[in-house]
């Protein structure tokens, strides 16, 4: 048996390897998964074009996160201006470095980012505003949402819209229940799960999280995490009303190959649905 030489260099213990969860970018992971710019853009002009028979130029983003939207918006016509109004700063960030950097400086200087609450009124009047992703969720009370109304309706052009996502069905509502989608396959993939946390019937209020596992087995848990109030589509609707809205429409898919997007006013009760409600000023 060997002794160790007189003077040798300590050994060393091995290093724990990284993780492809420590190495990833939840933003990345996120916008692969959750985000379709291209989709939400086409329902903003289909809204907008419906309501006014017209062209929309002028789209307003609220907690627009990585203003990933914006930047299509103004890639989709030279005419187009954006503005992300989002409060956290390091989101905003990642979307200069990572969206807004890889436009055409033409493009990029159509889009205008602000840090600020999204009840601020700062920009100028436009004809699209937008709040995707159930985020005015995060407002509970009845007096929260019809002030943001609000603030939305003065925040529009004489002639504009809100375009709001929502979802429900009775899945929807069951709590430690995880919904797993495969993002990108093989050794570099990721899985994206969305877990209902919570929901209390009482004041349907609710916790919801993003996690992401990754080809070697780890994960990035609560990568994201909402705590928000279930809104129905009668009860957003009845509020958009009382802020002003002279009318308001719901979109549904319909079940077809090419997902179209169609005024309705009934829809099928199925377990878990997606539609977007607008209010047209």
């Amino acid at each position: 048996m060997m002794s160790k030489a007189k003077g040798s260099p300590p050994i060393q213990k091995k290093q724990n390897k990284q993780t492809l969860a420590d190495k990833a970018d939840k933003y990345d992971c996120y916008q692969q998964s959750v985000q379709e710019p291209e989709h939400e853009i086409d329902i903003f002009d289909q809204a907008f074009r419906e309501a006014y028979n017209r062209k929309a130029l002028k789209l307003r983003e609220d907690f627009c996160g990585t203003f990933a939207v914006c930047c299509y918006w103004v890639e989709s016509d030279s005419k187009r201006s954006a503005w992300g109004i989002d409060l956290c700063e390091e989101t905003l960030q990642w979307g200069k470095n990572n969206n807004l950097n890889k436009l055409k400086e033409k493009d990029s200087r159509r889009v205008t980012v602000m840090e600020q609450d999204v009840r601020e009124r700062s920009t100028p009047q436009v004809d699209v505003l937008a709040a995707q992703n159930f985020s005015f969720w995060i407002f509970k009370t009845r007096e929260e949402v019809l002030e943001y109304f609000k603030i939305a309706y003065a925040n529009l052009a004489s002639e504009g819209v809100i375009v709001m996502d929502m979802m429900g069905g009775r899945d929807c509502y069951d709590s430690d229940l995880v919904d797993k989608r495969t993002i990108v396959k093989g050794k570099k993939g990721f899985k994206y799960h969305w877990e209902q946390a919570y929901f209390n019937p009482v004041n349907s209020h609710c916790k919801f999280y993003i996690h992401f596992k990754f080809a070697d087995g780890s994960k990035m848990k609560k990568a994201f995490q909402y705590d928000w109030r279930f809104w129905t589509i009668p009860e957003v609707r009845e509020l958009l009303m009382e802020a002003g809205f002279k009318d308001t429409v719901v979109y549904w898919e319909e079940d077809t190959e090419d997902a179209t997007w169609s005024k309705v006013d009934e829809a099928p009760n199925d377990y878990s649905w997606l539609c977007y409600v607008v209010g047209i000023k």
